[in-house]
């Protein structure tokens, strides 16, 4: 059986919306609450190269370190945006479901079952 990783947040709703589709659907994921255990930089790399995305489509803009990390500056490369988002992982977007060499990002929560 695939292994399944969910990046959750047990406060946001989508997140646990998330969580429950993919138990509803007969998978039990490892889960890793980013929030407590930010990811690495390799990791995060990895996540962003698996979800086909560039570094600043992972970014929550409406978090108020969104601004205090200078990330509405576009001319920001995507080195600078990761390490913003290690510094500050709430600016990471939630949640994010790995199954079986494949990832989505879980907005709205439905996506997740792409990967089943």
């Amino acid at each position: 059986m695939p292994t399944t990783l969910i990046y959750h947040n047990p406060r946001c709703s989508k997140s646990r919306q998330a969580l429950q589709l993919l138990q509803d659907n007969g998978i039990t994921p490892e889960i890793k609450e980013y929030l407590k255990n930010p990811p690495s930089v390799e990791e995060l790399k990895q996540l962003i190269d698996l979800l086909e995305i560039k570094p600043r489509d992972l970014l929550r803009t409406k978090e108020n370190e969104f601004k205090e990390a200078g990330l509405d500056n576009l001319a920001l490369d995507d080195t600078a945006v990761i390490e913003a988002m290690i510094r500050f992982p709430k600016l990471i977007e939630r949640p994010i479901v790995i199954h079986d060499g494949k990832a989505r990002i879980g907005r709205p929560p439905e996506q997740v079952l792409e990967l089943l």
